[in-house]
């Protein structure tokens, strides 16, 4: 992939103006998730906006954890954010995965600082009585009554919370700005506060720990980072961060925020989407039909897709919504590049082929992909009896329908021209079997005498096939913004009771005895679909990536 090319935007022009004015010596950029979640795709594009830049101009970017709150975080987490970088193509290694753990000493040491130059106070006010007196956006902030303490109190104080002689939430230390500023993020902000919690790292050594403000600007500062990029909710953190910077006289960093992604039938919250995960209401955070980025490779989404999707939107300042089909169309697009085509029954009816020899099991041959000429060839046994699909045979076919029926003659895929020549029915009046005769001189699916069919179906052969289970996916939303609902309702009641599908005892062409982890297939006339890591050889599940073509708004 040629970042040149795709990374041009407005951060790349800032970032173009600085070195042209020798501001920047090298690029260092960051991805600073907090291990609270799985990453979801708008943090794709945080991924891919920061390693990108950094590959751009032959710098580095760290993958960094604000791991600043221990009881929300796991090492589950970690990990999981560890294996979608490395998934979406990026260099991560023990060189740049770092930790705000690896810096509580000195953030500790830089809060003693800010107490001794009288900027920051221990405050013995609970949380709420914190957040009513900071006020709002029309009325200011009250000072607290512990705001005026000494200098040397409050050093007794604040090392007294390091050493746990206090309950959680017994005291705090707050910044000492300004409670009349018009920006509320000023009103003396907590800086830390006391968490009695085992940290996923650090274990017990510590008992309070740094609010995200204070830390992230600080971890930018100490890993050198040239440029901050975030999404437009920190703009107005950003003059918190440089008041901090600037009373502690450290490397200053410069922040540029972007617009984040948002994209439709879909929420874009670790807060929601664990609570999906935790009320059971999908098996789990890589469950198909989350917009993780475990849940799209589970489902089958290449990861070239996801950031072709993810460069094609562009990098902006105005917030907007893409798409699911928009990212569809980049599955669709390197899935047929790169799937071993196979042929699957979903809903099967037998097919028998009247004179066709009984005993005979014949082997054709067919192309794994003719995208790709060294993707090899496969198996297909063929036989007098076949399964088809229920949908692919009309009684009473209209004008346009072109499959079978009476009299009528199709292809059978990489096979041979067949005929109907009647029907048997059980009791219900239900089709049970399809009887057709066959033209051996059309094997391979094309007839020498010149005659053309319309219509091809696929089948697969009774004596040899796979039984396998197969798991459809829609929108797990019915609402383009699941956000707007009505009061007294959730996001919740914006669910799509009609977002996964199972169907069992399909029918799948015998290569498919052993099939491939992480392989794509296409299901021809299907679409795309790829083995669910729970799968097993006795029991084969299929999860659907897309279909051929978008049918949600038909």
């Amino acid at each position: 992939m040629d970042y040149n090319t795709l990374i041009n935007n407005f951060i790349t022009d800032i970032i173009d103006d600085n070195i042209s004015r020798n501001k920047n010596k090298k690029i260092i950029t960051r991805f600073p998730p907090e291990p609270n979640g799985y990453l979801h795709i708008g943090h794709a594009k945080s991924i891919c906006l920061n390693f990108g830049i950094a590959m751009k101009y032959n710098g580095s970017c760290n993958l960094r954890f604000d791991d600043t709150n221990p009881l929300k975080e796991n090492i589950e987490y970690v990990n999981s954010i560890i294996k979608d970088v490395k998934w979406l193509g990026f260099n991560i290694d023990d060189n740049n995965i770092l930790y705000a753990s690896d810096y509580f000493d000195q953030m500790y040491g830089y809060a003693i600082q800010l107490i001794k130059k009288g900027k920051a106070y221990v405050d013995d006010q609970d949380a709420e009585t914190i957040k009513l007196s900071r006020g709002t956006l029309n009325k200011p902030g009250i000072n607290s009554p512990y705001r005026n303490r000494s200098i040397t109190e409050n050093l007794e104080l604040f090392i007294s919370m390091k050493k746990g002689q206090y309950k959680n939430g017994e005291k705090v230390l707050r910044a000492k700005i300004d409670m009349t500023s018009s920006n509320i993020n000023l009103r003396d902000p907590v800086i830390y506060r006391i968490l009695h919690s085992n940290h996923h790292r650090t274990g017990k050594e510590w008992c309070i720990y740094p609010m995200y403000d204070w830390a992230h600007g600080i971890e930018d500062s100490i890993e050198n980072i040239s440029h901050s990029i975030c999404t437009l909710e920190f703009e107005d953190h950003r003059p918190l961060y440089d008041w901090f910077l600037d009373q502690l006289s450290i490397h200053h960093p410069q922040q540029i925020e972007f617009a984040r992604l948002n994209l439709e039938y879909t929420v874009m919250s670790k807060r929601y989407l664990k609570k999906l995960v935790d009320d059971n209401i999908v098996s789990s955070w890589d469950d198909p039909r989350m917009p993780t980025i475990s849940g799209l490779r589970r489902r089958g989404y290449p990861a070239i897709a996801i950031k072709d999707f993810i460069y094609s939107l562009g990098v902006a300042k105005n917030e907007g919504t893409a798409s699911i089909e928009h990212l569809e169309h980049f599955a669709r697009k390197h899935l047929n590049q790169i799937s071993h085509r196979a042929m699957a029954v979903l809903n099967p009816v037998k097919l028998i082929i009247d004179n066709y020899k009984d005993d005979n099991l014949e082997i054709l041959k067919a192309t794994n992909n003719p995208e790709d000429p060294n993707s090899g060839e496969r198996e297909l046994y063929f036989g007098k009896e076949l399964y088809i699909e229920q949908d692919d045979f009309m009684e009473e076919p209209g004008k346009k329908f072109f499959r079978l029926s009476p009299g009528q003659e199709v292809r059978l895929m990489h096979a041979y021209y067949v005929r109907c020549t009647h029907i048997i029915k059980d009791n219900n009046k239900k089709i049970i079997e399809i009887h057709c005769t066959y033209d051996p001189q059309t094997k391979g699916g094309w007839s020498k005498d010149g005659r053309k069919v319309k219509g091809t179906i696929h089948w697969v052969c009774v004596k040899k096939n796979i039984n396998a289970t197969i798991n459809i996916y829609n929108k797990l939303f019915n609402k383009i913004n699941p956000y707007d609902y009505q009061e007294g309702e959730t996001f919740i009641d914006n669910l799509n009771a009609e977002s996964s599908a199972q169907i069992k005892n399909v029918k799948l062409e015998y290569s498919l005895l052993n099939p491939i982890q992480n392989q794509n297939y296409q299901f021809l006339r299907k679409g795309y679909f790829i083995l669910d890591p729970n799968s097993s050889k006795n029991n084969l599940i299929f999860n659907q990536t897309v279909n051929l073509r978008d049918s949600w708004k038909k």
